[in-house]
Order: C-alpha cells, then structure tokens, then sequence
C-alpha cells in the first residue's frame, strides 16, 4: 500500500483487520519514492482475508493504493543472532527460512516484504 504518511493511520489501518479478526503475520513500513507518502506491506496468511482487506483498504482516506501481491514477487528478510554474532539475510522466502534453521538462532526476527 501506498498511504499518507501521517499519525494514526497505522491505527486506520489495522482496525480494519481487527474488525474482520484478520491477523496479520508481519508489518513493513517506510517512507516511499513519493514526498509525504509511506509504503506498509503486510503479510496475511489467509487469501479470502487478503482480498478482503485489499477491496476494504481502498475505501480508507489514507490509502492512495493497495494492491494484493502473489508470492512470486515476495522477498524475506531476517536478523538473527546466535553465539557468533549477528547476521541479516536476504533472499527468498524459502532460501531465508532454510538459513534461519541452520543459524540455530537464539533470537531472530523475519519479515516478508514484496518487491
């Protein structure tokens, strides 16, 4: 999504999902190319949900743009730290998990992100 890059509308937002009893599994937010916008991606495990949420999102103020995206074009990204550090990997979702588990992390965080 593409939204206006003002208080409270990640709070706009998520109400839409907590309504619907959605949840979301992760929440990328940044600035965008776009002056006074931000990007938020978020990852729903539930297809039915999604669609949902896309079509209710676009009625949102805040919202300029949202857009439900496949698999195909996703990317993970994941901080880990184990005895021998820290680390940040990226790639595929399935290249990152698989590096994950053979980290033996002690504390990780994972995100999936479209492109």
């Amino acid at each position: 999504m593409v939204v206006n890059d003002e208080f409270g509308v990640m709070q706009r937002i998520m109400g839409e999902f907590t309504r619907r009893k959605i949840n979301v599994d992760t929440i990328v937010v940044g600035k965008c190319e776009i002056t006074g916008k931000s990007r938020v991606v978020l990852s729903v495990s539930d297809r039915k949900g999604a669609e949902w949420a896309v079509d209710s999102l676009q009625r949102l103020h805040d919202v300029v743009q949202a857009e439900l995206v496949d698999e195909t074009r996703h990317e993970a990204y994941a901080l880990v730290s184990n005895s021998f550090g820290k680390a940040r990997l990226i790639g595929s979702i399935e290249e990152v998990e698989r590096l994950v588990q053979a980290t033996n992390a002690d504390k990780y965080i994972r995100a999936v992100n479209a492109i």
